[in-house]
C-alpha cells in the first residue's frame, strides 16, 4: 500500500469553497479536497475564509473577495494566498494550484514538487500579451489541462503532464427520465456563451427556452440591449440557481442548447447536465467534442441551422446514456484517482 500524502490545494479567494453558485474552479477544488480526504490523505486548502470543507482550512483573507467588493483586477489577495502556502511547503508532499499565472513564480522556490492545474484558456490575446509570456517562461512548471482541446489550442508550449477531466459530484444531479417540454441555457451571462445563439435557435425552432445564470455588473449594459428584448412567454431568464435548484433545473429540460462563441477550456454545465439524463447541443468548440457524445448524448453540431434540425432530433437521444456517460468519464471519483495517481508519479520523480 502506497503511503498516505500530505496535500496542499490552494483555491482562488474569488468565491468560498464550495461556492454559494456560481463557481466551476471552485467546485473542483471541494471536490478535491473531500474524495482525497476520504482516501486517508491529509488535506489543507488555502482559501477564503468563509469556506466550509471537509479538511483543514487555512484562510489568507476572512471573507471571499466577491463579498468584499474587491475588483477581479486586484491579484493582492491571491497573491498572499500563495505566499502563506509556499512558506509552508516542507510540511506537504505535493502542492495543488488552481489561481492561474501567479503561482506560476513559486515552485522553483521550494523543494516540494508542485501541480498547476489550468482552469482557464492559453489560446487567446496578443502575443505580446503579459499572461502568456509568463507561462512560456515558466514553461517547464508541471501542468495539467482540463481538456484535450484546451492542451492542443494553447498557444504556449506547457509541460502538460496530464490530461484529467473535471468531475462532478454526481450524486447531487438526480436522473429524471421523464423530462417537460422546454429547452434551457445555462452560463455566465456573456456573448461568448452563446446565449444570442440559443435564442435565436429557440425562435427559429419554436421551443420554449429558459435561460439562467449569473448577470455580472460589468454585462448588465449588453444583457439590456441584445437579451431583455427577447423575454416573454416563450424565452424566459430566471437569474442565477443555487446548488439546491440545479438538478431539477437541468433534470426538467429536453436538453440544453450550448452554441458558444470560444474554445470553453472544460464546461461543467455540459456534465451536470447530461448527469440528470439530459442531452446536449452544443457548437463545436474547444472541449464540446470530449465532453458531449455526438449522436449519443446529444448533438455537436457547426451553426445554428445544424442545432434547429437537432432541436427536432432530440427525442432520438435515450437520456440514460447521458447519465451513464457521465458515470464513466466525468464524476468526482474518477477525477480525484487520476490526480491522486499523477501526485505519486511526480512525488517519484522529483525524489
Amino acid at each position: 500500500m502506497k503511503k498516505k500524502l500530505k496535500i496542499a490545494q490552494i483555491a482562488p479567494l474569488w468565491f468560498p469553497i464550495p461556492p454559494e453558485k456560481y463557481g466551476g474552479t471552485e467546485w473542483i477544488v471541494y471536490s478535491l479536497c473531500e474524495e482525497l480526504k476520504k482516501l486517508g490523505h491529509q488535506v489543507t486548502l488555502f482559501a477564503s475564509g468563509d469556506s466550509k470543507v471537509p479538511c483543514k482550512l487555512v484562510p489568507a483573507h476572512p471573507r471571499s473577495l466577491i463579498k468584499q467588493g474587491i475588483s477581479w483586477q486586484d491579484k493582492t489577495y491571491n497573491i498572499l494566498n500563495l505566499s502563506e502556502a509556499f512558506k509552508r511547503a516542507s510540511n506537504f508532499d505535493i502542492i495543488h494550484t488552481h489561481i492561474d499565472l501567479w503561482e506560476l513564480y513559486f515552485p522553483q522556490l521550494v523543494k516540494t514538487p508542485t501541480l498547476h492545474t489550468i482552469h482557464n484558456p492559453l489560446y487567446s490575446g496578443h502575443k505580446k500579451n503579459s499572461r502568456l509570456f509568463i507561462f512560456k517562461h515558466f514553461k517547464n512548471n508541471n501542468y495539467v489541462a482540463i481538456s484535450k482541446a484546451q492542451k492542443r489550442l494553447s498557444r504556449v508550449k506547457l509541460n502538460f503532464v496530464d490530461v484529467i477531466y473535471n468531475g462532478i459530484r454526481i450524486k447531487e444531479f438526480k436522473f429524471n427520465p421523464k423530462p417537460k417540454e422546454h429547452f434551457i441555457w445555462c452560463a455566465r451571462i456573456d456573448k461568448y456563451k452563446g446565449i444570442e445563439n440559443a435564442i435565436q435557435i429557440a425562435k427559429k425552432a419554436k421551443i420554449k427556452l429558459v435561460l439562467a445564470g449569473r448577470l455580472d455588473t460589468g454585462q448588465e449594459n449588453y444583457f439590456k440591449k441584445k437579451i431583455k428584448p427577447h423575454l416573454g412567454k416563450q424565452i424566459k431568464y430566471i437569474g442565477e440557481y443555487s446548488r439546491e435548484q440545479k438538478s431539477d433545473f437541468f433534470g426538467s429540460a429536453k436538453a440544453l442548447i450550448y452554441p458558444i462563441l470560444w474554445h470553453e477550456p472544460f464546461g461543467l454545465n455540459m456534465a451536470e447536465a447530461q448527469a440528470c439524463g439530459t442531452p446536449v447541443i452544443a457548437f463545436k468548440m474547444g472541449s464540446v467534442p470530449e465532453v458531449v457524445k455526438d449522436k449519443k448524448t446529444g448533438f455537436v453540431v457547426k451553426n445554428i441551422k445544424e442545432a434547429v434540425k437537432a432541436v427536432k432530433k432530440i427525442d432520438q437521444i435515450k437520456r440514460q446514456d447521458c447519465r451513464k456517460w457521465v458515470e464513466e468519464k466525468f464524476t468526482q471519483k474518477v477525477m480525484v484517482k487520476n490526480y491522486e495517481k499523477l501526485y505519486y508519479k511526480l512525488i517519484k520523480k522529483h525524489g
